[in-house]
């Protein structure tokens, strides 16, 4: 089959309907074997425990066309093992690990002419979730469940290279400090809407979280890891029991050490040290790192000496070695990069 007739180069980041995609069903206990279906429609009840206590978790990934042609995904089992995490605190049955990949996989090879070709810039976004399906009147935990795997094609994250962001540090907390900001919940993204709206709305790109205990240490945005430079080249990350353990952050961090021979730290960052550092950037498997040029601190400015033009230095090469594990053109470590055969 030929791929898509879709102007690749072109595509936003938004939703686009796809051939298949893959449904199973928990109930009396145990998951089904799943099925790919060609309906993109959900049919639950208007009592269902999703509706009314917001039960559901979900992941984010991408298929890509390397620059040898094949298309593969990338540390899947990482998404798989988070998913798991979510769905315990969460009071859901875990959808075994083993048959996430296996989905994933399923689903891509299924949607195989929607994944942009090498060079585009494009990628297929591969969105797994699960969510209670059961009437849930009474506040407990459902007892039905349905794990679902859609895919859409999304453009570049960045049209025209990668520009600074400014962003601003919110008067709203993102998480409690023992609650459920290190999950991937919907519930998290909820509670950050009025927050990005307000952000937008005062021409900043997103929101630099405090912890909600002392609002003195940095934590993340609504959806991305900080990753900071120090003025001598090492690579700091905030470390909070409340940050979303981000799988392209934890992979940044490995090429630092490992493909770069940076020095890397993970520990608590606190906001006045925040001024100090020579680069700022926010990770996520949407962008891989964001970079940031000016925050805004209630009426002072935080201008980092790469500045508001580009990538600083250090960013860029993390940047480019990521992506271009991602592409097959470095080689990648054990394990991160499975092919769809």
């Amino acid at each position: 089959m030929a791929k898509q007739n879709i102007d690749w180069s072109n595509l936003g980041f938004g939703y686009i309907k796809t051939n298949e995609r893959f449904v199973s069903n928990y109930t009396d206990g145990k998951w089904d074997d799943g099925v790919l279906t060609t309906d993109d429609m959900v049919t639950i009840s208007e009592c269902a425990g999703v509706l009314q206590y917001a039960q559901t978790v979900f992941e984010g990934l991408k298929a890509y066309t390397t620059c040898d042609g094949r298309v593969v995904v990338f540390r899947p089992d990482l998404n798989a093992s988070r998913l798991k995490d979510s769905c315990e605190r969460l009071e859901m049955p875990v959808y075994p690990e083993d048959k996430f990949i296996e989905a994933i996989k399923k689903v891509v090879k299924a949607n195989i002419d929607f994944v942009p070709p090498y060079g585009t810039g494009a990628t297929l976004y591969v969105r797994p979730y699960m969510f209670g399906t059961n009437p849930v009147i009474g506040v407990k935990p459902a007892n039905d469940y349905q794990f679902r795997v859609f895919t859409t094609p999304v453009g570049p994250y960045f049209k025209g290279g990668a520009k600074p962001i400014t962003i601003k540090v919110s008067d709203f907390d993102r998480a409690a400090p023992h609650g459920t900001g290190h999950i991937k919940a919907g519930l998290n993204y909820a509670m950050s809407l009025h927050a990005i709206v307000t952000a937008h709305e005062e021409g900043f790109d997103e929101n630099m979280y405090l912890d909600a205990a002392t609002r003195t240490k940095v934590e993340e945005t609504g959806g991305a890891n900080f990753l900071f430079i120090t003025k001598d080249g090492k690579v700091v990350t905030p470390k909070s029991n409340s940050i979303l353990p981000s799988i392209t952050r934890r992979s940044l961090m490995y090429v630092a050490e490992h493909y770069l021979g940076l020095e890397v730290e993970q520990r608590e960052v606190y906001f006045d040290e925040v001024k100090d550092f020579a680069e700022c950037g926010l990770c996520g498997t949407a962008a891989v790192i964001s970079p940031v040029g000016k925050i805004y601190d209630h009426g002072k400015e935080i201008c980092f000496p790469s500045g508001m033009e580009e990538m600083g230095p250090i960013t860029k090469k993390l940047y480019e070695t990521l992506t271009g594990i991602q592409m097959g053109q470095i080689e990648a470590p054990e394990g991160w990069i499975q092919e769809i055969k």
